[in-house]
């Protein structure tokens, strides 16, 4: 004879319960954080459009099969991906849906009472026992008190505990980690991030057009933008003579906080920023501008102004090139620049000081297609000379003028620049604090040693002690001898 069993179907309501609780248990959190991290591995190795887009296009140019697969799987923007979305708002579920249930049972276990006495205190970890003289129970709730001993009282048994520190360590770790989650995804969607160089005399405001690079959070636009204009009027920066290092970065700014405002000196320094309102503006890092002036055969300028080198080491040996659409043929300037020129064996012209003491620009130059009309972008501080004809290599110190036959280049002077970071996040204070909060209650949780003592007067007249350390935690034997030496001494 056989038997069938009824296999009940599980209903939607019950389907979304059992889904839930998946979701939001510690594996499913540690495997999505797990994946997080394996996931966030190609934005580290594959260069990301955001970040460089320089290299992105070398991807399109070398292999457009290949490069274009990498794009519908959005390899060059990772962390803006749907799939890495998926992943980190999911995580962001499991973990308060985690967090919350385990935050209420340790605020209730630090608010709980001490267990009742067990029956067989012999069994609990360093037992001790004598004769009774009647004083030992009210003594011995004396010094647990002076202790910070939580006591309760029963049938003539104390049952204290202490280190509910570690319990409420746990509180607060717990409920920080929701709070830095809050502040991350505050600033990933109302944050902003931009960059600008700017050379001593120019006038930065604060559009997406002034930007070289500029990132906004989801829910951020150009409307959100803080008003306000920088106009850098110096900078100065101070280096030890003896080892060439950095000592001090002083940038001088005049600044409106907003359109007809009465414009203010303004200091930053590199620890110091800028603040308008919840957008900070910092001072990144430095180099120098050459300014130029190129002429055509005809006599004509047709470049003048400043261009950003790009520092390669601590002493400001710095790159550029110096682009010259508006000629006839184009020209271009394959450079570096030096503020304190030295000679290296190996690696030719350096500059030996980061300060501009005996500066020198060195070029080389040629003529043919810039490609600035190939619609691709290009950095500004590289010329690709795949379509160009070298026709020149030469020197010049401030005021030098070099001729050659398509025209002349002059360089006129140098004034420092300066890259300003701006940055608007909401949420990094939040991520702080919970950061702060987390540490002490980790730190409150690993060094606080949760302990139990039980004291008992039996009817038989004799005194019984004995104690319980939580994770086998040291201290508890010495505790324990403390106590019982205190009542021994109190009964003679």
């Amino acid at each position: 004879m056989t038997s069938q069993e009824e296999v009940t179907e599980i209903g939607g309501v019950s389907a979304l319960r059992f889904l839930w609780r998946q979701l939001t248990s510690m594996r499913t959190a540690l495997i999505l954080l797990l994946l997080l991290g394996v996931f966030a591995i190609p934005g580290s190795l594959i260069p990301q459009r955001t970040q460089n887009p320089m290299k992105v296009r070398e991807y399109f140019v070398n292999d457009p099969t290949l490069a274009t697969w990498m794009d519908r799987l959005s390899l060059f923007d990772v962390y803006g991906s749907p799939w890495f979305s998926a992943i980190y708002i999911l995580l962001f579920i499991s973990l308060i849906g985690c967090v919350l249930p385990r935050t209420v049972e340790h605020f209730k276990a630090s608010r709980a009472l001490p267990p009742l006495t067990p029956k067989y205190l012999e069994r609990m970890e360093f037992h001790q026992s004598w004769k009774a003289s009647g004083s030992e129970l009210e003594n011995a709730r004396s010094w647990l008190r002076k202790k910070r001993f939580r006591i309760q009282e029963s049938n003539g048994a104390l049952s204290t505990e202490k280190g509910y520190l570690r319990e409420t360590g746990n509180l607060f770790f717990h409920l920080a980690l929701i709070l830095i989650l809050i502040g991350v995804s505050l600033g990933a969607l109302f944050g902003m991030k931009g960059e600008a160089i700017l050379s001593v005399g120019e006038r930065f405001i604060n559009i997406p057009t002034t930007y070289d690079s500029l990132s906004y959070g989801k829910l951020f636009n150009d409307r959100s933008l803080s008003p306000f204009t920088l106009t850098i009027d110096d900078f100065q920066a101070k280096y030890d003579s003896l080892t060439n290092a950095p000592q001090d970065y002083t940038l001088t700014v005049t600044a409106t906080d907003k359109p007809g405002a009465t414009p203010v000196k303004r200091i930053i320094k590199v620890n110091s920023p800028l603040s308008f309102g919840a957008t900070n503006v910092y001072l990144q890092a430095n180099g120098f501008s050459p300014i130029v002036t190129v002429r055509n055969k005809a006599g004509d300028v047709v470049l003048q102004g400043a261009i950003p080198f790009l520092p390669q080491d601590a002493n400001l040996t710095s790159i550029g090139a110096i682009k010259v659409p508006d000629s006839d043929p184009q020209l271009g300037f394959v450079a570096s620049f030096v503020p304190t020129a030295g000679r290296d064996a190996v690696r030719g012209a350096i500059s030996v000081y980061p300060e501009a003491l005996d500066p020198k620009l060195l070029f080389s130059i040629w003529k043919g297609d810039l490609g600035l009309d190939r619609g691709t972008p290009q950095s500004v501080y590289r010329i690709d000379t795949s379509k160009m004809k070298q026709i020149g290599l030469n020197s010049l110190k401030i005021g030098e003028t070099f001729s050659f036959a398509e025209g002349s280049i002059t360089f006129d002077n140098l004034v420092p620049w300066v890259n300003l970071q701006v940055v608007r996040d909401p949420g990094k204070i939040y991520a702080l604090l919970g950061a702060i909060v987390a540490i002490l209650g980790l730190l409150g949780s690993l060094f606080t040693r949760r302990r139990r003592i039980w004291v008992r007067v039996n009817q038989n007249g004799t005194i019984e002690v004995a104690g319980l350390a939580k994770n086998a935690a040291p201290g508890l034997e010495k505790e324990i001898a403390e106590l019982v030496t205190h009542l021994q001494k109190e009964r003679t």
